[in-house]
């Protein structure tokens, strides 16, 4: 069989280029290579490194590799999209929505990160009139499209940020940060290191932009296990800093300008 670009059909040469790059983020993140994935669509490896470099893919090929990866088109497709995407922000009627009721902000919270109606009525302490409610509101708020089938989407990018300064924040900052930094750090699962060194404008300057990526890769880390299911995943926080700092203890000891 012809193999023919899936995105030629589509005349889209910069979304073919886009999906390409989010798959290959797929494989990566299965901790896999291409010698691997071959094996288990049974390809030779230079066949798939050819696909991949091509951004050819027939469907049937396409749907073997996404059901290697237990991804799905419309997952791949949306983070593809969401590459070229600035954070996005909610609006203020919804944060406070959110801000005020603790319920309404878990199940928010959970349809966030891929959970389905019957699987937060299996695993959490809440009834189906409960969660039924708390999903109406969600959708009333314009945060969910909520179907037949107890089906529900995001109308929100995942990606979203919470109001700097807004009512979510205002609400639960200070507890999240209290909550989060109450752990030890030394599981294996848990990392905490403080680092304070002096460098330049233009190095701190790459140091931030660093950061904001690591916390892009987490988020598209949890793009790619949200069809996982829940019982193989694990909630992770991370928390990322950086500013223009010195001790105090350090900052006594410098000389003061006479003026």
């Amino acid at each position: 069989m012809q193999e023919v670009s899936y995105f030629d059909t589509l005349g889209r040469m910069s979304a073919r280029g886009r999906f390409v790059d989010a798959l290959k983020k797929c494989v990566r993140a299965r901790g896999m290579n291409y010698a691997q994935l071959a094996r288990a669509i049974g390809l030779s490896e230079p066949s798939v490194k050819r696909m991949f470099s091509r951004g050819t893919f027939t469907l049937a090929r396409l749907d073997e590799i996404l059901a290697v990866l237990e991804l799905d088109l419309y997952e791949v497709a949306r983070m593809s999209r969401s590459a070229d995407e600035a954070p996005s922000e909610l609006t203020l009627e919804q944060e406070a929505a959110l801000a005020k009721d603790e319920r309404l902000l878990s199940v928010f919270w959970l349809i966030n990160n891929g959970w389905r109606f019957g699987d937060i009525l299996e695993e959490f302490s809440i009834s189906k009139t409960e969660l039924t409610l708390a999903f109406g509101r969600l959708a009333r708020l314009k945060l969910v499209d909520w179907g037949a089938g107890e089906r529900v989407r995001l109308r929100v990018p995942k990606g979203f940020r919470w109001r700097a300064g807004g009512p979510v924040k205002k609400a639960y900052g200070r507890r999240v940060t209290q909550e989060f930094l109450q752990a030890r750090f030394d599981a294996s699962l848990e990392l905490l290191r403080f680092e304070s060194r002096e460098m330049s404008a233009e190095s701190a300057a790459v140091l931030k932009r660093r950061l904001e990526r690591v916390v892009a890769e987490c988020n598209e880390l949890a793009e790619l296990d949200a069809a996982t299911p829940a019982g193989r995943r694990v909630g992770m926080a991370l928390l990322v800093a950086c500013r223009p700092w010195e001790f105090s203890v350090v900052n006594a000891l410098k000389r003061r300008k006479a003026h």
